[in-house]
C-alpha cells in the first residue's frame, strides 16, 4: 500500500496569485490547518497555513528575528489583531507561505508516508515528483478514516 491510498486526490489549493483574506477565509470556514499553494500549472509551490494568520496579528517585534522572548507586557485588544490582519488582507499569500515541507510521492509506502506524517505533524503534500504536480494532499483525518474503516 502507498500514499496514494490514503491521500485526498481533490484538496481545496490555494493559487499562488490569491491573497491573504481569501486564504484566511478557506481556513476559518473549514477548520484547515494548512492548504497547499499551487501555480496555474497545478505545480506544487509550498503550504499557506494558520501559523502565517497567526505570525500577520502578532506585533513585529515578537515575530522578527532576535525578537521579544516575553511580551506580558503587551496589552492588546482582539480589535488590534484585527487591524493588524485587515492591513495585509489584500496582500498575496506568498508573504508568509511555506516553501520548506516535506512532501511524498503517490508511490510512498504506507509506513513511511505514516512516519513522515507523524514527524511534521501537519497535512503532508503528494507531488508526483516527475511534474511537480500536487495530486493529493494526506492528513489526519483522511489516515484515521482509512484505518477505522479496514
Amino acid at each position: 500500500m502507498t500514499a496514494a491510498a490514503i491521500m485526498d486526490p481533490n484538496p481545496t489549493v490555494l493559487k499562488q496569485t490569491n491573497v491573504i483574506s481569501t486564504a484566511a477565509r478557506y481556513i476559518m470556514e473549514h477548520r484547515y490547518r494548512n492548504l497547499p499553494v499551487v501555480d496555474n500549472d497545478g505545480c506544487y509551490l509550498g503550504v499557506f497555513g494558520v501559523n502565517c494568520l497567526l505570525r500577520l496579528v502578532l506585533p513585529r517585534a515578537v515575530v522578527m528575528e532576535k525578537g521579544l522572548d516575553s511580551v506580558a507586557f503587551i496589552h492588546e485588544s482582539l480589535a488590534d489583531l484585527h487591524e493588524r490582519l485587515r492591513k495585509v488582507e489584500n496582500e498575496p499569500i506568498t508573504l508568509c507561505m511555506k516553501t520548506e515541507v516535506d512532501t511524498v510521492a503517490p508511490d510512498t509506502p504506507l509506513v513511511e508516508t505514516l512516519l513522515i506524517l507523524y514527524q511534521t505533524k501537519s497535512s503532508l503534500p503528494v507531488v508526483d515528483p516527475g511534474t511537480c504536480k500536487l495530486v493529493g494532499m494526506i492528513s489526519y483525518w483522511d489516515v484515521g478514516e482509512k484505518i477505522l474503516s479496514a
